[in-house]
């Protein structure tokens, strides 16, 4: 799973990204959601996790879920600081 190390490993990979933003990019950023079906496969997913069922295939499957949830919350999470520091609302 994701770690605190490196969660701080891919906010540092991500800065050259984030600092390129300008404001509608960020805005559409903040937008980006996962459509229906997917977050119910992920819900799935995460429920089989808790309950130690999960198979090979879908444990990496899961794997990627999280780590690219985590990509894009820090992502969105530096979209918010650049509109706030602009003083601009989401």
């Amino acid at each position: 799973m994701v770690t605190v190390a490196s969660n701080r490993l891919l906010d540092r990979l991500l800065e050259p990204v984030s600092s390129s933003l300008n404001e509608e990019a960020a805005r559409k950023l903040i937008g980006i959601k996962a459509d229906r079906k997917t977050q119910a496969n992920v819900a799935k997913l995460a429920e089989k996790c808790n309950e130690g069922k999960l198979t090979v295939e879908e444990r990496a499957e899961y794997e990627t879920c999280v780590m690219a949830g985590e990509f894009i919350a820090i992502l969105q999470a530096k979209a918010r600081l650049l509109l706030k520091s602009r003083g601009q609302a989401e």
